[in-house]
C-alpha cells in the first residue's frame, strides 16, 4: 500500500501530545479508599491500646496514635497503595470531627457563669500567640508550627490547630508535628500541676480556674484537677469552655487576615476557602447548648457516645497527618518551634498564676 506524501498516518494509540487523564476519584479501586480509612483506625486502635500501659495513660490515645503513624512511616515509608483513603480520614474525618467537637461546648453556661474567666480566657489566648510568634521571630523558627504551637496553647491544643491549620494553608506534615507536640507537652504540663498543687496555697477554686486559663487542653484540663476535687473539676472546664468558645471568633480572624495578605495572589487560584465546618461547629454548639437536653431529652450514654465517637475521627485523622511527617525535617523545623512555645508555657502559667 502506497503511502502519499504529506500525509499523515491516523493515530491509533496516545501519542506525547495526548493528555494524560488522572483517574477521578470514583475511578480509583475501592480499596485505596476503604482500606486506607480502615487503615488510620487501625492506627488509631493501636493508639488506644498503647494509652493503657502504664507510662503512656497519661499521654494519651491521639499523642499514641500520631507516634505510631510517624514510627511506621519512618519505617516502612508512606502506604502509597492506600493513599486516597488516608487523605480522606485527614480531611473529612478531621472536619467531621471538629463539628462534632461543638457539642463539647456549652454556650449557654459559658455566657451566663463564665463571662469574667472568658475576659482572662482573651488574654491568654492573645499573650500565648503573639509570644509564641516573637520568640519563633527571635529564634528564626519555622512561623508556620510556631503559629500553630500558639494557637494550640492559646486555645484549647489539637482540636484548635486542626482548625485553624487548613485556614493558614499549614502543610500535613506541620499540623501533625504540631499536633504531637501539644498533646506531648501539654500532658507533662498537666502532671506538673498535679504534683505542685498539694503545696501551692490555692483554694480548690483557684487551682480550678488557673488550670483552665492556662492548660493546653480539655483533658488536660480534667486530669490536672480531678485531684482537686469537684469544685476544681468543674470551675476548670468552664475556664477552658471559655477559651474554646472563642475558637470561633479567632478563626474568622485568621480567615480575614489569609485573605489580606493573599489578596495580591488570587489571580494565581491562592484564594483562601471558607471553613464551612466552623459554621458545623456553631450550629452543633447551638443544639448541644438550647436543645439538646431541654427541647429533646438525651440520656448521659448517648453524650458519652458521640464523644467517644469524636475522639475516634479525630484519633484517626491524626494518623493521616501523622503518616506525613518525616523525622529528618522534624529535626530541623521542630526544635525550635518547641522551644518557643515551653517558653510560652512556663511563662503563661506563672502569670496566669500571678493575677488570680
Amino acid at each position: 500500500m502506497k503511502i502519499e506524501s504529506g500525509k499523515k498516518r491516523p493515530s491509533i494509540g496516545p501519542t506525547d501530545d495526548t493528555p494524560t487523564l488522572k483517574p477521578t476519584k470514583w475511578q480509583l479501586p475501592p480499596f485505596s479508599w476503604y482500606g486506607g480509612i480502615a487503615f488510620t483506625f487501625l492506627i488509631a486502635l493501636l493508639g488506644y491500646v498503647l494509652a493503657k500501659v502504664p507510662g503512656f495513660d497519661h499521654v494519651g490515645q491521639l499523642a499514641c496514635a500520631i507516634i505510631l503513624a510517624v514510627i511506621y512511616r519512618q519505617v516502612f515509608h508512606y502506604p502509597e497503595l492506600i493513599r486516597p483513603g488516608i487523605t480522606f480520614s485527614s480531611k473529612r474525618l478531621l472536619r467531621f470531627a471538629i463539628i462534632l467537637y461543638g457539642l463539647k461546648l456549652n454556650i449557654d453556661m459559658v455566657l451566663h457563669d463564665g463571662m469574667g474567666l472568658l475576659i482572662r480566657d482573651a488574654g491568654v489566648i492573645l499573650f500565648a500567640i503573639l509570644l509564641t510568634v516573637w520568640l519563633a521571630k527571635i529564634m528564626k523558627a519555622d512561623m508556620t508550627i510556631s503559629l500553630l504551637l500558639g494557637v494550640g496553647t492559646g486555645v484549647c491544643g489539637a482540636a484548635a490547630i486542626a482548625a485553624i491549620a487548613p485556614i493558614v494553608k499549614s502543610k500535613d506534615e506541620d499540623t501533625a508535628i504540631s499536633v504531637g507536640i501539644i498533646a506531648l507537652v501539654g500532658t507533662v504540663f498537666a502532671i506538673t500541676y498535679t504534683i505542685l498543687r498539694p503545696v501551692l496555697p490555692l483554694s480548690a477554686v483557684d487551682y480550678g480556674i488557673w488550670s483552665g486559663i492556662s492548660l493546653h487542653e480539655i483533658a488536660h484540663v480534667a486530669l490536672a484537677t480531678a485531684p482537686g476535687g469537684e469544685d476544681a473539676l468543674a470551675v476548670g472546664l468552664l475556664a477552658k469552655l471559655g477559651r474554646v468558645f472563642l475558637l470561633v471568633p479567632l478563626c474568622f480572624i485568621f480567615l480575614y487576615w489569609m485573605k489580606r495578605k493573599s489578596k495580591g495572589n488570587d489571580s494565581n487560584g491562592n484564594k483562601i476557602e471558607f471553613p464551612w465546618f466552623l459554621i458545623g461547629f456553631i450550629l452543633m454548639s447551638l443544639f448541644g447548648s438550647y436543645v439538646l437536653g431541654q427541647s429533646i431529652p438525651v440520656s448521659e450514654n448517648l453524650l458519652s457516645g458521640v464523644s467517644t465517637v469524636t475522639t475516634w475521627c479525630l484519633t484517626a485523622a491524626m494518623v493521616g497527618l501523622g503518616l506525613n511527617v518525616n523525622l529528618r525535617e522534624l529535626r530541623t523545623k521542630a526544635l525550635k518551634p518547641l522551644m518557643a512555645m515551653l517558653i510560652t508555657s512556663i511563662v503563661l502559667s506563672i502569670l496566669t498564676y500571678l493575677i488570680l
